[in-house]
């Protein structure tokens, strides 16, 4: 072992942390989930922390840890208010190689822990992400393209996935004495896991094995669905300011500063904008202000596609009036008009706004780039932009094959 870990007989390979509240009936197939894992009992323990509840959560811990062939601790206390807590209070108490977060209400596939073990292990690398499926929820689909014995958050979709549901090398975050935000009360776990991707040595990516069921309440109690939009600003900035912090300018920030701009900030801008009064309006343009101006960036704009463009512009801008003609045009889910310029190579999608003289939006607004705009009959792609575009991602492969070469060679 090189990763600073001390291993001992009795060590297990991995401390599933589950933090519940209220979680009943859900939790039973969740301990379920665990009981059944292929890897050996003597490998997992479980610290279960109960955050409070009032339906026999707490009790269905403390009866699941007298009977369950693998080691488990049962921590109860008040309600904090949040998923933080719990999960910090576990982490403290674990003991494992490896730390795996489960909600309460989730469940893992019987070979997840092996896979995952497995794998970190073959590669070294100290983030490991498990194919995640939803059982009345859609979870996020970009990381599992492929199965990946290592790559970084720089070549790969996995800053759209950031949720605590994954394994991670408890060395590195004791090395960095990482903990969950308890202040935040939403987007914590994006916090904690986008600064894990940053310090890792290596990230796997397991997408051939589901390895996580993301289960949908019926009772709809998520704490992701719930709260003021105001926590959902806090969410973005601790994020951007953390990628800020720990990246450089350039072109490596502005690829990260796509996600908290497109799936936390870009929504409150959204078909929910047209339902808000005219004070939240004002309110969120207000939060957005600072963010737009020390994180927007042309290269974060480039990488969204036109409406998503155009509304973020718009709010930079603070012109909110133009705003509320592009949100309504995005709800009807009407199809922009194509414009083909240049022989068909270049393409300009006319939402609202789009030419105005009394507007004065540039053309770039409305530019589609070549994702978007190959969905456009008649667009020709430059052969040049094509060569150049396989020729990146042939090169990302051969580095990223060469790095996981050189460190097998290193560790004969």
């Amino acid at each position: 072992m090189d990763k600073g870990e001390r291993v001992t007989v009795t060590q297990p390979d991995v401390t599933v942390v589950i933090g519940a509240y209220e979680a009943m009936p859900y939790l039973v197939e969740c301990l379920r989930s665990v009981e059944a894992q292929t890897l050996d009992p003597a490998r997992i323990e479980v610290v279960a922390v109960d955050d409070g509840s009032t339906d026999g959560t707490g009790e269905y811990l403390e009866r699941f840890a007298a009977r369950a062939a693998t080691h488990v601790t049962v921590i109860r206390q008040e309600n904090s208010g949040g998923p933080s807590s719990p999960r910090n209070v576990g982490l403290g108490k674990a003991t494992g190689r490896y730390v795996f977060f489960l909600d309460a209400d989730d469940r893992l596939a019987p070979e997840a822990l092996e896979r995952m073990v497995a794998m970190a292990d073959r590669n070294g690398t100290d983030v490991v992400l498990g194919k995640v499926v939803g059982i009345n929820r859609v979870p996020p689909k970009a990381a599992w393209v492929e199965t990946l014995e290592r790559t970084d958050v720089f070549h790969s979709n996995i800053k759209f996935t950031l949720s605590a549901q994954k394994l991670f090398r408890r060395a590195l975050l004791e090395r960095h004495s990482m903990r969950f935000d308890e202040s935040l009360f939403t987007g914590e776990d994006a916090l904690f896991t986008m600064e894990a991707y940053l310090r890792a040595d290596g990230v796997s990516v397991i997408a051939d094995h589901v390895c996580y069921y993301l289960v949908g309440r019926d009772d709809g109690k998520h704490v992701t669905k719930s709260g003021s939009y105001t926590l959902r600003f806090d969410s973005a900035r601790a994020l951007m300011n953390l990628i800020a912090e720990m990246v450089p300018p350039g072109v490596e920030r502005d690829k990260l500063m796509l996600r908290p701009f497109l799936v936390t900030l870009l929504p409150q801008f959204g078909p929910k904008y047209l339902a808000d009064s005219e004070q939240v309006r004002r309110h969120k343009f207000e939060l957005a202000k600072p963010l737009m101006a020390a994180h927007w960036t042309d290269e974060v704009a480039v990488r969204l596609k036109v409406d998503e463009r155009l509304r973020l512009h718009l709010v930079a801008q603070e012109r909110p009036e133009l705003l509320l003609d592009v949100v309504e045009f995005v709800k009807s889910k009407k199809r922009p008009e194509a414009v083909l310029e240049k022989g068909g190579r270049r393409v300009y999608l006319a939402y609202p706004h789009f030419r105005s003289a009394e507007a004065g939006l540039p053309d770039s607004l409305y530019l589609a780039e070549p994702r978007e705009a190959r969905a456009v009959e008649g667009y020709r792609e430059g052969a040049a932009g094509v060569f150049l575009r396989r020729a990146a991602r042939k090169a990302r492969r051969v580095l990223l094959s060469r790095a996981v070469t050189s460190r097998r060679r290193a560790a004969i």
